[in-house]
């Protein structure tokens, strides 16, 4: 099994390209922005003849799901999955609850399966298995590459020293929560944000949960109130940036 990542370019969340024995996973496509852009990097990463069977969506949100319809153009047989709270709005191109209205940009509908926690997408050599993490949006997932000990998790933890922004539609605090508290049950060693490098190490995966966690609870104590003096998001932004900034040693690196 070969696992990479596609770092985000500018609004785009990362996108993951896992290859098995058995067949190729995409997880989470970009914005339609850099769609032919996309195209060309997983190209650059595909072994031999090897095409892409799964796309993997972690919420419907247009900085994950935007270039899945280009995707589908370029391999005719890729398939499309998301949780099934968010069908409809892929098939039917829904700019709002996509988010999409907020890039200026339009939403390319696309066809996809349902997918829920615990089903599995088989490698060959080791298998994909989804977990329930709605909060950041109500078909919210995320991916656990079980033989990596390693989730890729989109929205619901954007960065870890960025916490989920949850005024989108279809928020839930709550839902949220115990989101953060099913990843930390997980004993992870390593999680794929939806911006910047993989945060690893057990007791530091435990650490930037725990911390998203209690940011959390102590919003829900304050009846769901942005904490004081926290700026209001950039419009496009699917995160909330602390006042005081909070621990960050996940940097990217610019290519050599």
């Amino acid at each position: 099994m070969r696992m990479t990542r596609l770092p985000g370019i500018h609004h785009d969340a990362n996108c993951v390209v896992v290859q098995g024995e058995a067949s190729v996973v995409l997880i989470d496509a970009g914005t339609s922005w850099y769609q032919a852009l996309q195209v060309e990097r997983i190209l650059g990463l595909l072994e031999d003849e090897a095409q892409p069977d799964h796309l993997l969506l972690t919420s419907r949100r247009y900085p994950f799901s935007g270039a899945a319809a280009h995707l589908v153009e370029r391999w005719s047989n890729l398939q499309v999955h998301i949780g099934e709270a968010g069908l409809s709005a892929l098939e039917t191109g829904d700019f709002f609850s996509t988010w999409a209205n907020r890039y200026d940009s339009d939403m390319p509908p696309v066809q996809a399966e349902a997918i829920g926690t615990g089903d599995i997408i088989a490698l060959g050599d080791g298998g994909i298995q989804a977990i329930a993490l709605p909060g950041h949006a109500p078909e919210g997932l995320g991916y656990l590459v079980e033989d990596r000990s390693t989730a890729v998790v989109g929205a619901a933890l954007p960065r870890a020293d960025l916490p989920a922004r949850l005024d989108l539609p279809g928020s839930s605090l709550l839902d949220h929560l115990a989101s953060l508290e099913r990843l930390m049950s997980l004993g992870l060693e390593a999680i794929v944000p939806m911006r910047g490098p993989a945060i690893r190490g057990a007791h530091h995966v435990k650490d930037v949960l725990g911390r998203h966690h209690a940011h959390f609870e102590s919003v829900l104590a304050d009846e769901g109130r942005r904490p004081r003096g926290w700026a209001r998001p950039a419009p496009s932004a699917l995160w909330m940036t602390p006042r005081e900034p909070w621990p960050l040693d996940e940097h990217e690196q610019a290519p050599e």
